[in-house]
């Protein structure tokens, strides 16, 4: 057990910011926001896409998993604080190699935990492959299928969070 703290202390202090641009170009980026707000034009629901390169010591010493510190992030840029509760995260951490998708409780309510482990699995596929962007893409592709279905776009559609990607 105190190797495998070692081993992620390790993971998380040696990995340098520069991770991301290894998994995402600035291009990437762009095309990644681009996705969400054409996404976000046909439905009421909100994504968010956030890449963390790695945690600090004292949370590796509390043994903070990716879940915990994505709904800590679900949190703090305010995914929870959409009108409809329809916001959905999609939180990676590098130096763990783990992800999350994080629903608010208006969507989650129509589509289950078994919908978001699907997207989970097809994007973690891609990632296995390197296809970091292609993952992402994907997995908003995948969740606005659902906001569509569930949160259709209004005349009164409003974008309530901002649509580019957060590098924490």
């Amino acid at each position: 057990m105190l190797v495998n703290l070692f081993k992620r202390l390790y993971q998380h202090l040696f990995i340098l910011p520069s991770a991301v641009n290894r998994h995402f170009s600035t291009a990437a980026m762009q095309r990644i926001e681009a996705a969400i707000a054409q996404s976000e034009a046909t439905h009421f629901g909100e994504i968010r896409f956030v890449v963390e390169c790695n945690l600090s010591v004292m949370e590796i010493l509390q043994k903070k998993s990716a879940k915990k510190r994505a709904v800590e992030v679900f949190s703090q840029i305010q995914v929870w604080d959409t009108e409809q509760n329809n916001g959905v995260l999609i939180y990676l951490l590098i130096a763990d190699h783990d992800f999350e998708i994080l629903a608010d409780r208006g969507i989650h309510h129509h589509v289950g935990n078994q919908v978001w482990e699907h997207i989970s699995h097809e994007m973690e596929v891609l990632f296995r492959q390197g296809q970091f962007e292609a993952g992402v893409l994907h997995g908003i592709a995948e969740i606005s299928t659902h906001l569509r279905q569930h949160y259709p776009a209004t005349a009164e559609n409003h974008n309530e969070l901002p649509n580019a990607p957060v590098i924490i």
